[in-house]
């Protein structure tokens, strides 16, 4: 019986561990130190590193991590990420070592140019780094409107009981934008009293699922008319177009306080 331990690091992020009682893979350990903690106090044995791309918060761990444990490294073929020893791309598969776990890889480029996601169908889990936030998305550091689009619709598409385990806790500064910008969604309006609450109890918002952010995440509601009029009537964008819609989205997210 596999489950997914939440290891906070830094300011916001959030690293996973995905074990069966004795033995772990990681994913995007932008930390060593937690990690190696969590793995001392569980009695865990790390088995394998999963990487989703190339920043420094997702893979400032590995070296420290591969000091100690001599695991394998997947991660993106797109981005030159030192110590990967698996390059995956969207088609690959990836059967975790000693956990037995099944992955299916995406390519969801837009936050960078390599980004990639791990999917497993059995668990219902998605592990999407940057990509795709609890009611947001990742900025668009590398990629396009047009690829992060593509990539978003990717992960919209798979079932909505799939539980997102995104890398950041900004679930409550993305909620509140939705808000700003989907003011009359009730379900959005019950997912941040929802959240809110998780947060005054410290506790984490994520995971979150697909059908959850398909009903209150605007990034993957760019196409709802009320979006577009709402954008169209704070001068954010002069077109209903939906890329444009989306971009206006992302643009007027990046200086939301």
């Amino acid at each position: 019986m596999l489950s997914v331990l939440t290891v906070p690091a830094f300011q916001d992020n959030y690293l996973w561990l995905i074990h069966d009682g004795v033995n772990a893979a990681v994913v995007d350990p932008g930390d060593a130190a937690p990690i190696l903690d969590c793995l001392d106090r569980h009695g865990l044995v790390l088995s394998a590193i999963l990487l989703t791309h190339h920043h420094a918060d997702h893979v400032g761990g590995v070296p420290q991590l591969l000091a100690r444990f001599s695991v394998p490294v997947f991660g993106p073929r797109q981005e030159p990420i030192p110590g990967i020893t698996y390059p995956l791309n969207e088609g690959n598969s990836v059967t975790v070592p000693k956990l037995g776990l099944e992955l299916k890889v995406l390519d969801v480029p837009g936050h960078t140019r390599g980004h990639i996601a791990y999917h497993a169908p059995k668990e219902s889990w998605l592990f999407c780094g940057d990509t795709l936030f609890a009611g947001g998305c990742g900025r668009l550091f590398e990629g396009t409107p047009e690829q992060m689009v593509n990539s978003l619709e990717k992960l919209a598409a798979l079932p909505g009981d799939v539980k997102v385990y995104c890398a950041h806790e900004y679930t409550l500064s993305n909620l509140r934008f939705a808000l700003e910008v989907d003011p009359a969604n009730d379900a959005l309006q019950e997912r941040f009293a929802r959240e809110q609450a998780k947060r005054n109890r410290d506790e984490p918002t994520i995971p979150s699922t697909i059908a959850i952010e398909k009903e209150t995440n605007p990034f993957l509601r760019y196409r709802e008319p009320a979006i577009a009029d709402r954008l169209m009537t704070t001068g954010h964008v002069s077109s209903r177009e939906p890329i444009a819609v989306f971009a206006a989205l992302r643009q007027w997210k990046n200086s939301f306080r």
